[in-house]
């Protein structure tokens, strides 16, 4: 299956006919790893964040518009691994007033994965090859919950047109976001383009989302197309350091974390969990395990293990 083939059976599975698909760029130079990840890297660093999220284009009958969504946060960006191929970025959340400290999302970049996992049903990911056509030149993002769990990726390059360090993904599968799915239930996913540009002041997230009902007959329902502007702006006014006081308390328990999350996310079939949608059921119990190190406690590993054991399993065969 050659690039455009691939694409256009990508954008009719996943239900996309806006333009904003058709126009993701396609770098015509040869691929730059050392520049890509030079762009990346631009990514860490501590930002007052802005989160906006608006309903756009209606596209089931009947169906009205969601209001506007605002928030956001004090954020900072830890790299945790960094090697040629490979770069992962941890988001630590913290509030201004109490500096109490959220550990927040994950986004693993990979240079020419030879696979990744997909949301393929309510709570479960599978792991699939990606084409060699889309992947040839590419950075495939990972995009993981607070507790490590998975939740989407895309693969895309990164282009320097015009000078701005733009990275594109291809359009893929997500679950419903946290502040969504504790106040919806007409929609089970999200087929979504994500965008990462820097700039002078930082770097911005974009979110080309189509809100879908997928059915257990396996027809498709879509609801309706959103835009996510999340603006990271560079900051000298908030003090990070009790988000770097959890991180050296945590960083060998997280580690240990994502080591059980990539014994299934590492090869086929994928994994499935057994927590409500919310995850709470792990989210609560690795999160106290974290407390209790930063207090000067100890976790042992059969206290990590346990967790895994009674909510996460392999995914079902495809």
């Amino acid at each position: 299956m050659n690039l455009r083939h691939f694409r256009a059976s990508v954008l009719a599975t996943c239900l996309l006919s806006s333009p904003l698909a058709l126009a993701q760029p396609v770098a015509a130079t040869a691929a730059d790893p050392v520049r890509d990840r030079a762009s990346i890297l631009a990514m860490q660093g501590e930002y007052i964040v802005d989160f906006a999220f608006d309903e756009t284009v209606l596209l089931k009958p009947g169906y009205e518009r969601a209001p506007a969504m605002r928030s956001g946060g004090n954020e900072t960006v830890i790299v945790v691994e960094d090697s040629p191929t490979k770069l992962v970025l941890q988001h630590i959340l913290v509030d201004g007033k109490s500096g109490h400290v959220t550990k927040h999302w994950r986004q693993d970049w990979t240079y020419e994965a030879p696979q990744r996992f997909e949301f393929s049903a309510d709570q479960t990911w599978h792991v699939r090859k990606i084409p060699a056509e889309l992947n040839r030149g590419a950075w495939t993002q990972c995009v993981y919950e607070v507790s490590d769990a998975p939740r989407y990726c895309g693969t895309g390059r990164w282009d320097y047109a015009g000078g701005a360090a733009t990275w594109t993904s291809d359009p893929s599968w997500r679950p419903l976001p946290r502040r969504e799915y504790t106040k919806r239930s007409d929609y089970n996913a999200i087929v979504a383009i994500n965008r990462h540009t820097l700039t002078p002041n930082g770097w911005t997230h974009e979110q080309f989302n189509t809100k879908v009902l997928r059915k257990p007959d396996g027809s498709q329902e879509p609801l309706a197309r959103e835009f996510g502007f999340n603006d990271y702006v560079k900051t000298q006014d908030v003090d990070f350091k009790p988000a770097y006081t959890y991180w050296k308390a945590t960083q060998g328990f997280w580690g240990k974390v994502r080591q059980r999350w990539d014994a299934y996310l590492g090869k086929a079939p994928g994994v499935r969990l057994k927590t409500k949608i919310d995850g709470m059921a792990m989210i609560i119990p690795l999160f106290g395990q974290a407390e209790q190190l930063e207090k000067g406690g100890k976790v042992a590993d059969k206290d990590i293990d346990a967790v895994f054991a009674k909510w996460v399993t392999a995914a079902p065969a495809e």
